[in-house]
Parts: structure tokens; sequence; C-alpha cells
């Protein structure tokens, strides 16, 4: 793959993606539930290597020859792998399924992991999108999420990633404890004025097995409720549009064209290959689609995938109405809404007349045209009741 070709355009199709889990990071976040694991001794990253590159030749049995439109490296922190087993990963999924060049590939990185020699390695062996998890722009609210960065490492990240990548996001969380909409207000001007061109930006939720969900419940952690979140949110479509980067989906922001590729294949429910510990995967086979799942502890999927080739421990056939409840769940996040002809394929009906009825007379669900429905940004906001109401 030629890393300097100039990224495809976006057809507008759902695509066929490839997401591979590296799922060691160098401390774990007490918000987080992601797949991630924090190991003392050096990873064998020659044995890891290895292991991806069985897996992904099970994968292509699955899914059958593949065109990929985009390629995710997650996390985990991908960032702590030497640029040599990045390169050897997209190697191995070149040879497997045909890798058109100027695809997005994205490699999601930690600040304080970023050096300037191993970001060049990244870029030379294909990446051409960086994703970073900066979270916060002040330190104290660094040291709360337990981020191993401050906001200097956090600014020097970004720098370096302006000056060797193509495309560039980082993501920030917001509706934190005690945060006001004036300093989010604040705090949302200053990363736009280092954005390039794709902002994640995301809502605080307390996830049950998180440190923070047991001081949530022992009332030691308190988030804004459910008013004070609106207003944050509301304050953030406002803040992104006004500075031509407005929301594409429910928490990611971009100027036109620079929409993630790799996660518009999730929300148009494309099919996509997951390979590693903890990835999940959609492949179709056929009328049916496949739900994969790999084991999610590393050293135990490592093993699994030496002894028989992959790590497999889940594959479900979605009947067309799960099909169509998850095409549902994710077109809905989308600015661009759901194609009506597709859901009515796979479910054989028509949306519920008096359900879509009361959602268009409240304002939460728009038709854009006769082949098109989607939220309203006052639906976004209770957009699991929206969902829920028409999957019915």
């Amino acid at each position: 793959m030629n890393p300097d070709a100039p990224l495809l355009p976006d057809t507008g199709e759902p695509g066929f993606g490839i997401y591979v889990h590296w799922p060691f990071c160098a401390a774990k976040c007490p918000y987080c539930d992601f797949n991630s694991h924090v190991r003392h001794q050096p990873v064998d990253q020659p044995r890891f290597t290895a292991a991806f590159l069985r897996e992904m030749a099970t994968m292509r049995q699955m899914s059958g020859p593949k065109t990929v439109t985009s390629i995710f490296l997650g996390g985990g922190t991908p960032s702590l792998m030497e640029p040599g087993t990045v390169a050897a990963v997209l190697d191995g999924i070149a040879r497997y399924w045909h890798v058109p060049d100027g695809i997005e590939i994205t490699m999601e990185a930690n600040p304080s992991s970023v050096e300037a020699e191993r970001f060049r390695g990244y870029r030379a062996a294909g990446v051409n999108r960086v994703s970073l998890g900066v979270q916060a722009l002040n330190d104290a609210d660094l040291k709360f999420l337990g981020r191993l960065h401050d906001v200097t490492d956090a600014l020097k990240a970004i720098r370096l990633a302006r000056e060797i990548f193509p495309r560039m996001s980082f993501d920030l969380i917001y509706a934190r404890p005690r945060q006001t909409v004036e300093a989010w207000e604040a705090e949302l001007e200053q990363a736009i004025s280092y954005a390039v061109d794709h902002l994640s930006l995301y809502q605080l939720t307390i996830e049950e097995g998180t440190p923070f969900y047991g001081l949530h419940k022992a009332g030691k952690l308190v988030v804004p409720d459910g008013d004070q979140s609106a207003d944050l949110y509301e304050a953030t479509q406002e803040i992104t549009a006004r500075h031509g980067l407005p929301a594409y989906e429910v928490s990611n922001h971009a100027r036109p064209g620079a929409e993630s590729r790799h996660n518009l294949t999730y929300w148009r429910y494309g099919d996509y290959g997951g390979i590693g510990p903890g990835a999940h995967g959609r492949l179709t086979r056929g009328a049916a689609k496949i739900a994969t799942a790999t084991e999610r502890r590393p050293e135990t999927w490592l093993e699994l995938v030496e002894q028989q080739g992959h790590g497999l421990v889940d594959q479900e056939d979605l009947g067309r109405d799960e099909q169509a409840d998850e095409l549902l769940l994710m077109g809905l996040r989308l600015t661009e809404g759901v194609d009506l002809a597709r859901w009515q394929q796979l479910s054989g009906r028509d949306p519920n007349p008096a359900r879509e009825g009361t959602l268009l007379e409240h304002g939460f669900i728009e038709r854009l045209g006769n082949s098109r429905l989607r939220c309203t940004p006052k639906g976004m906001l209770i957009l699991d009741a929206v969902v829920a109401d028409l999957a019915c």
C-alpha cells in the first residue's frame, strides 16, 4: 500500500472495514470499560503479531474476497505497538483482502505514549489518520480521569500528529463533575483552535464494573444530571456547528468530507472483520449476517489462536429482525439517518404508522423525502427511546 496516496472519496456506501484490537494499556482509566489490560512485563509483540495474522486467515475464510474500505487499529493503546508490528499487521491485511491505495487507516494513540520517531514509523507503515485520546484540556481533570499525560503532553501530541499525518482527530470527555456550561464552552473553543478536521466529544458515562461506578454508587462521584447534561450537549452542537465542525453522529463532529470512514461503516451497518482479543465483527454470508466475538483475555486469546487458528468464542447468526433492529440502532445515530428501503427490506414491514406519527408530531424524528428517516437534534437527546419506539 502507498502511504502517500490521496484519500479516496466517501461513496456513501457502508463499505467493509477491518478492526484490529491491541488490548494493552500503560494504565487503566477509572471510567473505562473497554477490553484493556495493563501488563508490567514487556508484551511479546512478535508472538501477538503472528497470532493476528493467523486469525486474519480465519476471518478471510469467513468473509470471502472483499475490498477493504477502512482499517482501524484500536484498543487499549495501539500506540504502544512498535512501528514494525503495525507494518506487519497492515501487510497481513493486504495479503488476505484487497486493500486499495488511499483508504483510511486510523490508529488510536494516547499523548503519553507519543514520540515523533514512533509516529513517523506508523506513517511509513501506512497509517494516514490518528485519533488521540486527549480527554480534557486542564490538568486537574486529566488527573481525575486517570490519564498519564498532562496538557503539555496533549498539545505536543496534537502538534506532532498535525505535522506527520494527513488527518487527525482527538477525543474529549465532558459532563465531568462540577463542569459548568461556561467552562465547557471555553474548553471546546480551545480544542477547536487545535483541531484540524475532526473531534469526538463524549459525555462521561458511569459504566458498571469500573472504579467510577463504585464511587458513583457510594455517592462520592456526582456527575451532571439529565438537564445539565442536555445543556452541555446543546452547547456542544451550537459551538461545533458555528466553527464548521457539525455533528455527523451523536458524538462525532467533522468538517464536510473529514468524517471517520471506518466508524461510518459501523453506523451505516456495513460488514467488518474484528481481529484480536475482545474484537467484535459483522460478516455477511448469503442472506445471513454473523456476529462474531473473540476471547477477551489477551493471553487466553493468544493460546486459542495458536491452537486452532482463531480466538472466536461466539458466532451468532442474526435473523432479519435482529439485523433490522441493529440497522435502526446504528443508523439513527447519524445525521444522514437511516435508509428506509434497506430497513424495510430487512424487517419486511413499514415503520409503525402510529408510533412514527407520535415521534414526528413531537419533533423527535423527521423524514428526508421518502428515502430516509432521521432523528432531529431534539430526538438525539432521547435516542435510545426513539429507537425502541420505532423498532416495535
